[in-house]
C-alpha cells in the first residue's frame, strides 16, 4: 500500500509501513522512513508506483484547462477528488485524482484551500485581478528579458539609462530596469558597472562622478528659490580702521578680513573681521533653511556648489571698497612681545579697503619682503601695507609656535596644497574635457600662515567665551595626537590637541559652513546681551537641535570632502593623460601604498616589499580606470639608498590618511534572486 500526503504544502508519496491512531510511518523512495499524520495522508493507492504515479499526475495537471476546471468545480467547498470526477469522468483513476490535487495546489488565483484538500472557489472578481495581475507580470518579465538581451548585446535601453544611478547606489531592486541589468550580467557573466559601460550608459566618466553626486545630495538640483538678501536692521557704528582681505581669486564668499591699528605705539589692536550674515539670517527663516539643507559650500576643481544664493552671498560677502557688517574681534597686543593683554567683539560696519589674492601675491610677500627686501612686483597698495603685513607674520609664526608648546610637536608642511585650474570651461560647469592645470601653493607660505592662524585666533578666542558666558557652540576637538584619535564635533569645549588650543570653534566662514552661521548667531547673541545671552540665544543648552546640525554637518561635510578628493583625484588623472605621463617619483607611505612627489596622487605599486616608509622610488604607471578612479604602478627603481627624515616623517604622518580611489561601493547585486528578493547586505560588485 502506498500513500501521498501533504509535508508542510509539498506532496509526498511513499510506501506505508505502519499505522497507529492518529500516525503512519511511510518509507519515502530514498529510503529515508517518516512519522506522518494522519489527517495528512491525502490517498491510498497499491499501483502504480509512487514515482510513476508523480510523473503521471504531473503530466496530466499541466494539461488541464485551469478556465475549465473552475468552471466544472462545485459553488461549494469541495474536495480534490470531486474535481476529478467532474473533470475527467466519474471513475477517475487514482493518477487523474492526484492531478487535480496538484492542479488546485497550484492555482490559488482560481482555488483557495480549505482545508487538507479541500478547496472553494474564489470569486469571479478576484480570478478577474488575479489573471491581470499575472498577465501583467507575465508583460514586465517579457520587457525584463528584452532590456537584458539589449544590455547583453552591448545596447543601453533609455530607461535603464534613465534610471542609471538609482540602480547603482539605492535601487528598487523590484524595479523592471534593476532585475533587467542584474539578468544581463548573469547572461554576459560581467559586472555591473563594466556591463554599463560597454552598453553606453556611461559615456562621460566626468559626467559618471557629478551626476552620482548630485542623485545623492542634491536630486531636486543645485538652483535656489527665489529669495532676497534680507537687510541688517541693526544701526552698527563704523570702525576706524581699513581692512583687508587674503583669499584666493576664484573665491566670491569673503568671510574674513584683517586690520590693525597702532603700529609703532607700542600697542597694537589686531581686527579680526569676520562676514555678519547671522544679522540678517535668522534661525528658521527660509534661508536658514537653504543653509540648513546643504550645510556647507562644495567645491571641486572649475567649480563650486554655494551653501547661499549668490546674491545673498554678495550682500555680506567682505568686498573691496565697502563698508561691510562684519562681527569682529580686537585682540590688543604688546607690540615687542607679542603679550594678548585683552579681547573685545563688536558689531560693526567694517571699511574694506582691499582684496588680497595670495595666489597672484605669494611669489611678491616673500619672507624677503616682509623683511624689508623691495619688490619689484608689488604695486602701491600692497607695498603700503608691508609694514602691516610684517607685524602680521611676525605674530603668526609667534602664535603658530605657542600652539605647538602646547601641541608637544611641530606642525609639519612637507607638501604644498595643490591647486587646480581647468582651461577651456564653456558654460556654467566644466563637461570633463577641459585641460588641466596643477599648480602648488606652499602649506605656511607668509599669507597663508597669517590667515590660518588669525583664524585660530579668532575660533579659540570666541569659543572660550561661549563656554565662560555658559551659551552652547559646536567646538571640534581632539582628545590626543595617539594614531586614530580622530577630531570630534560636539556642545563641549575640549582641547583639540591637533591644534594645540584649549578649545575651538568654528567660526570665521559664516557664508559657506553652516556650523559657522550657527556659532555666529550664538556670538552675536553674547555681544548684544553679555553674561545674560544664555537666555535669548537662539541654542540653548542641550539643545536637541544643536545635536541634530552637528549629526547632519558632519555626514555631509564628510561626503562633500570626499566628492572633492574623488574630483581632485579624477583631475590629476587627467592630468597624466593629457601630459603623457608613465612614470614618476613618488615616497612610500605605508605597505604598498606610496604618493606621487609632484602630484596630489596616491596609488598602490608592485614591487615596494621590503623597503622602508619614506624611500624614494620611480614607479611605472599602469591603467588608469577613470571610473573607479583606480590606477597602480610597478616599482622600477630605487632613488636613494635610506629615507630621510622629513619623509619618513610625512610617512607617519600619512597613517591616519585615507587613500583616494577606493573602489565603488555599489548596491547592485548579481546574487538577487529573480523574483527580487533584497538580501541582507548590499555588495560591491564594480
Amino acid at each position: 500500500m502506498y500513500i501521498l500526503f501533504d509535508e508542510a504544502g509539498k506532496f509526498l508519496t511513499g510506501r506505508l509501513l505502519s499505522e497507529a491512531e492518529s500516525s503512519l510511518q511511510v518509507e519515502l523512495d530514498s529510503g529515508k522512513r517518516v512519522k506522518v499524520k494522519s489527517a495528512n495522508a491525502l490517498l491510498r493507492f497499491d499501483k502504480p508506483a509512487p514515482g510513476e504515479l508523480m510523473a503521471e499526475a504531473t503530466a496530466l495537471a499541466e494539461a488541464m484547462d485551469l478556465e475549465l476546471a473552475y468552471e466544472f468545480a462545485p459553488d461549494e467547498e469541495f474536495a480534490y477528488a470531486d474535481l476529478a470526477r467532474e473533470y475527467f469522468s466519474a471513475s477517475a483513476g487514482v493518477a487523474q485524482q492526484a492531478a487535480a490535487l496538484l492542479c488546485l495546489q497550484g492555482a490559488p488565483h482560481y482555488f483557495r484551500r480549505a482545508g487538507k484538500g479541500r478547496f472553494k472557489k474564489a470569486p469571479p472578481e478576484i480570478v478577474a485581478q488575479a489573471l491581470a495581475a499575472i498577465e501583467k507580470k507575465k508583460q514586465v518579465q517579457a520587457q525584463i528579458d528584452a532590456w537584458a538581451a539589449e544590455l547583453a548585446a552591448g545596447s543601453c535601453p533609455q530607461p535603464v539609462r534613465d534610471q542609471l544611478y538609482r540602480i547603482l547606489f539605492k535601487p528598487d531592486k523590484n524595479g523592471a530596469e534593476y532585475k533587467a541589468v542584474v539578468d544581463a550580467a548573469r547572461r554576459a557573466q560581467m559586472a555591473p558597472l563594466a556591463l554599463l559601460q560597454q552598453a553606453g550608459a556611461i559615456q562621460s566618466a566626468y559626467q559618471f562622478h557629478w551626476q552620482r553626486f548630485l542623485f545623492e545630495h542634491f536630486p531636486k538640483g543645485t538652483g535656489f528659490p527665489a529669495l532676497q538678501a534680507p537687510a541688517i536692521s541693526d544701526e552698527l557704528p563704523l570702525a576706524p580702521v581699513q581692512a583687508f582681505s587674503i583669499d584666493d581669486s576664484a573665491t566670491t564668499e569673503i568671510d574674513d578680513a584683517l586690520s590693525l591699528q597702532g603700529l609703532g605705539s607700542g600697542t597694537v589692536i589686531l581686527g579680526i573681521h569676520i562676514a555678519a550674515p547671522g544679522l540678517a539670517i535668522t534661525p528658521d527663516s527660509a534661508l536658514d533653511q537653504i543653509a540648513r539643507q546643504r550645510l556647507s559650500t562644495v567645491y571641486m576643481p572649475g567649480h563650486k556648489i554655494t551653501m547661499l544664493p549668490d546674491d545673498v552671498v554678495q550682500a555680506y560677502t567682505l568686498q573691496e571698497g565697502r563698508d561691510c557688517p562684519a562681527l569682529s574681534l580686537y585682540v590688543t597686543l604688546d607690540e615687542a612681545t607679542l603679550e594678548q593683554r585683552e579681547t573685545r567683539t563688536a558689531l560693526e560696519r567694517v571699511p574694506i579697503a582691499i582684496n588680497l589674492r595670495h595666489d597672484r601675491l605669494d611669489a611678491v610677500i616673500t619672507d624677503a619682503w616682509l623683511a624689508g627686501e623691495a619688490s619689484a612686483g608689488a604695486e602701491p597698495a600692497v607695498a603700503a601695507l608691508q609694514p602691516s603685513l610684517a607685524f602680521l607674520h611676525r605674530f603668526a609664526k609667534h602664535h603658530k609656535a605657542q600652539r605647538e608648546l602646547v601641541r608637544g610637536k611641530p606642525e609639519t608642511f612637507t607638501r604644498p596644497d595643490y591647486t587646480f585650474r581647468l582651461d577651456g570651461v564653456q558654460g556654467s560647469e566644466p563637461d570633463g574635457s577641459e585641460t588641466v592645470q596643477i599648480g602648488t601653493r606652499s602649506r605656511g607660505a607668509p599669507l597663508d600662515l597669517i590667515v590660518a592662524e588669525a583664524m585660530i585666533l579668532a575660533n579659540k578666542t570666541w569659543g572660550q567665551w561661549l563656554a565662560d558666558i555658559g551659551v552652547p557652540g559646536i567646538y571640534r576637538s581632539q582628545a590626543s595626537l595617539q594614531p586614530g584619535i580622530k577630531v570630534r564635533m560636539g556642545t563641549k569645549a575640549l582641547p583639540h590637541a591637533g591644534i594645540g588650543v584649549k578649545c575651538y570653534a568654528w567660526s570665521t566662514s559664516p557664508l559657506r559652513r553652516y556650523v559657522d552661521l550657527v556659532n555666529q548667531w550664538q556670538i552675536i547673541a553674547c555681544a548684544r546681551h553679555g553674561k545674560t545671552a544664555a537666555l535669548v540665544a537662539p541654542f540653548k543648552p542641550k539643545d536637541a537641535a544643536l545635536l541634530a546640525v552637528i549629526s547632519a554637518f558632519d555626514a555631509a561635510y564628510s561626503a562633500y570632502n570626499g566628492f572633492q578628493g574623488g574630483m581632485e583625484r579624477y583631475w590629476t588623472l587627467q592630468y597624466l593623460r593629457q601630459n603623457g605621463i608613465g612614470e614618476l617619483n613618488a615616497t612610500l607611505i605605508k605597505d604598498n601604498l606610496v604618493r606621487a612627489d609632484t602630484l596630489p596622487l596616491v596609488l598602490p605599486v608592485l614591487g615596494a616589499d621590503g623597503l622602508m616608509r619614506g624611500a624614494h622610488v620611480k614607479v611605472r604607471l599602469g591603467d588608469i580606470d577613470e571610473i573607479t578612479l583606480e590606477v597602480a604602478g610597478t616599482v622600477i627603481e630605487r632613488l636613494d639608498q635610506a629615507a630621510d627624515d622629513a619623509s619618513a616623517a610625512e610617512a607617519d604622518e600619512a597613517d591616519d590618511e585615507e587613500p583616494l580611489g577606493a573602489p565603488l561601493a555599489l548596491a547592485i547585486d548579481v546574487n538577487d534572486a529573480q523574483d527580487g528578493a533584497t538580501p541582507d547586505s548590499p555588495s560591491q560588485n564594480g
